[in-house]
């Protein structure tokens, strides 16, 4: 009989839920402070999660969440990048 695989979860910052780690967005704080977007989920640093949704990109900007969670400024440009993330991952291909 053949195993299930483990499915990681993770927790949005923003709503406290547990979801897929694909059904998220990574944010990174790497050594060096800057706070960037990590499309793979993979690279070095601090990281918190995003749902995928405009509605949380936004509360996230207006509650600061991201620079207490990440321990530094976050840019008003990340969060447009963001946004910009989630439209075009909705789009139709």
């Amino acid at each position: 009989m053949a195993q299930k695989r483990k499915i990681p979860t993770r927790k949005c910052v923003v709503t406290n839920e547990l979801k897929p780690k694909k059904d998220l967005i990574r944010i990174v704080r790497n050594k060096e402070g800057e706070v960037f977007v990590d499309p793979t989920g993979k690279k070095n640093g601090r990281g918190a999660y995003l749902s995928k949704d405009i509605g949380v990109i936004d509360k996230a900007e207006t509650s600061n969440i991201l620079s207490r969670h990440l321990n530094a400024e976050v840019d008003a440009s990340l969060f447009d990048e963001l946004r910009e993330f989630v439209s075009n991952q909705n789009e139709p291909k």
